[in-house]
Order: C-alpha cells, then structure tokens, then sequence
C-alpha cells in the first residue's frame, strides 16, 4: 500500500508549474484531506493543460483564491499524462492519466470513474464543480452515486454552436444543433445549477429550456495585468521582433471557432489605411490552415505564451485588443487586455460585446463581416486610444478583481449546498 504521499506544499506559481510538470507520484494511501472542517469544492475537468487558455485560468485563479483563506479548500481531478498529485495551501491536484483527444490538443480525456469515485469519498467536498460537456459529467454522477455530493456545471463552451454552426444553412445542420440542444438540457439536468459567465449565455441557455442558469462573471489577475507593464514597451517589442508601429493583438487557441480568418483578411486593408500590424499569440488545431489565410502572411506570429508574465507583458506592449471569435462565452484574454489598458475591437456576438458596451471601452463589429471589421478598427485607431485604455482599467478594477467574483461563486457554491440557489434572471 505505501506511505501516505507527503507532497511539498507550494505558493501559486509553484502550484501552477507543478501541476503543469504532471507533479508526484498518486500512492496509496491518499494523504489526509486538507484543513479539516473547511469548506470544500472539487472542479473536475477536462480542459486543462499547460498550453490551454481561460478555464485553466479560471482555475488556478481560484487555487490562489482558496489559498489565502483557512476556511476554504478546493480539489482539482484534471486529466494527465500520468496518474500524479500535487498540493498547494489549501488546494490539491490529482491528475488522472488520460488518452489524448485526436482533434482537441491539447486536451485529454478524463474517464476514470473508480478513481474518482475514491477521489470523492476520500476528500469529501461539499460542491462538485464540472467544466467540461462530454464525458466528465457523466464520469463525475458515476463516481458521486453514493456520496450525492451537489454538483453544478459550468458552462463554459457554447456547445450547440461549435457541434453546429449556422444551424439555418440545411436540414442537417438544423437536426444536428437540435440535438445538441437537447444534449445540454441533459447535462443540465444533472446539476443543481448551471454556472455560466456572461448574460448572452445566460439568455441563451434559457430560451432553450434550462431554468437553473445562474451567472457569475469571471475575472483577471490586476496586479499582473496592468498598465503598468507599459514602461517596458519598447523592450519587450524589441525582444519579441514586433515593430514600432500600432500594434492589435489576439491572445488565445487558434481553432476554427474562433473565426481568425475574418480578422486575417479584413486586417490587410486596416495594415493599408493605418500602417498597424496585427499580432496572433497562441497556437492550436487550426494554425496552419489559418497561415494559409490572404493576408497572414502580413500578420505577426508568436508563439503560446506560457508564462502569464509574458503575457501581460506582450498585452502591454500592444495599442488593441481583437476579440474575433462569436461563441465566447465570457472572453478572459479581452478581459486581461482591459486591464492592460487596452480597448477592445470585439464582434458583435458572444460574452465580449458585453464587456465593450459596458465599459464604453472599444468597438464592435457585425459577424463574419471583414469589411466592416476593417471600418471599425480603423475608426477605433484613429480615436484616443489612451483614453480608452484608462476606461476599460477602470472597468476591469470595478467589477472584475478576482476576490470580488470568487466571494461571489463561494456564496453560490453555498447555496447549492442548502439547497436554495435560485434561478439568475442573467
């Protein structure tokens, strides 16, 4: 059986870069659970890996949260390379070993009912939290049959329009994004709540029939994402070869939904009006076919950024962010650009339009529309920039500091666990 694994405990970098590096050996016994009598939420998700972007974020964001406060723990159960454990104050992180998903790197699968099974009745948490639609949640409702442990889902892909985009194109189309409507409505069954980030999920969800959609904006890392970081511009240009010229960036996973090809060809007549280049960070599925786009060869390429530092500071060192992709369900890279001091050119579908009109911090652009993506950016650049970038700070400070939007989710978590969450009217 073993000693009970004594894991070194470790500050958030240390925890992130452990759990990224796949951490120690999953023994038998499993160590004792963490603060005792604390109150306690499992995530168990599949998206989650060193190069993936917002729920890894959300998630680890949430691990320093919990960190920092002796009443609270968290479980993460994420899929892996191999079986491993890691922990940090107050959080620990089992990574159960699963295949790689074909056409999802870099993400795995997490199916390991029997282990997670002695996950739950080991840690005992008093929420589960699920974040991924396939396989998880029904893995997760396996393993809790016993525990009945309340379980919420959070929403975080709009998957009936990734299975079936322009559902009005054909009758296929139409069948499939039916179905995946009534797949979610299950899943959504399932849980005593549905979290979600943004109103336009929200709405969405309940137009379709699912009545416990409750909302809780997600948020950003102020102190890492600053204006800041702006004194260190002209370096951090020179270090990643970007000219010194009016700089948009994206920041994310390059796949197909993200709809980059209108942003690549609609930017060739911004470059031609205004001389200002476009930056595409990250990488993904779609990255070549994306580089065969007209017009990518103009665009910047830089690689997945795995230190949040650089991060930020290539956020910085950019005078806008472009926000491409319709089916964001909140938008976190947008988001850290706000707090970067950026304004937002964001389509007009989606969590980030909301961001933009609400902070008056930006523009927005029609769907699938490269020449009006062209007008408004143009627009967008001829205006005060530095203003604008002052304005969506100080919406990211107000409303979207990460102990504001994790108070909230605790007291949601605590509802759900008496059993008096009510329906969010978005």
């Amino acid at each position: 059986m073993g000693a009970p694994l004594q894991a070194p405990r470790l500050d958030a970098d240390g925890f992130a870069a452990a759990v990224d590096a796949g951490g120690g050996p999953l023994v038998r016994p499993l160590p004792p659970p963490q603060r005792p009598g604390a109150f306690g939420v499992m995530d168990a998700t599949k998206y989650f890996g060193a190069t993936t972007g917002g729920i890894r974020t959300y998630l680890l964001q949430k691990a320093a949260y919990v960190a920092t406060r002796p009443g609270l723990r968290q479980i993460l159960v994420v899929p892996g390379e191999r079986d491993g454990l890691v922990e940090g104050d107050g959080v620990r992180c089992y990574r159960l070993r699963g295949a790689r998903i074909p056409t999802q790197h870099p993400y795995r699968l997490l199916y390991a009912p029997r282990t997670t099974r002695a996950i739950i009745e080991h840690e005992r948490p008093d929420v589960i939290e699920v974040g991924s639609p396939f396989f998880v949640p029904w893995t997760t409702r396996l393993a809790n049959r016993e525990a009945n442990v309340p379980m919420l889902w959070f929403y975080h892909g709009n998957l009936p329009h990734l299975v079936a985009p322009h559902p009005e194109r054909s009758a296929l189309r139409r069948a499939a994004h039916s179905a995946a409507w009534r797949y979610v409505r299950r899943v959504a069954g399932l849980a005593r709540a549905v979290l979600v980030a943004s109103d336009f999920v929200a709405a969405e969800l309940q137009r379709h029939g699912v009545a416990n959609a409750v909302r809780v904006p997600l948020g950003v890392d102020l102190e890492r994402f600053t204006p800041e970081r702006r004194a260190r511009r002209a370096e951090v240009r020179e270090r990643h070869g970007l000219p010194d010229v009016p700089l948009a960036i994206f920041a994310g996973r390059f796949a197909r939904e993200k709809q980059l090809e209108v942003l690549i060809r609609g930017w060739r007549q911004v470059e031609r009006r205004t001389g200002a280049r476009l930056v595409l960070v990250g990488d993904g599925p779609s990255c070549r076919w994306f580089q065969a786009q007209p017009g990518a060869d103009r665009v910047l390429w830089l690689p997945f950024a795995t230190d949040r530092s650089t991060l930020a500071d290539l956020l910085a060192a950019a005078d806008l962010y472009v926000a491409a992709g319709p089916l964001e369900t909140f938008g976190l890279a947008a988001l850290e650009a706000m707090a970067s001091g950026l304004p937002v050119l964001s389509v007009d579908q989606g969590g980030v339009p909301e961001q933009v009109t609400r902070s008056g911090a930006g523009a927005i652009y029609p769907k699938e529309d490269e020449g009006a993506l062209a007008e408004a950016a143009v627009e967008l650049l001829g205006r005060d920039l530095a203003a604008l970038g002052r304005r969506a700070r100080a919406h990211a400070v107000r409303h979207h500091a990460w102990p504001v939007v994790f108070d909230r989710l605790f007291e949601v978590y605590r509802e759900v666990r008496a059993g008096t969450a009510g329906v969010s009217p978005g």
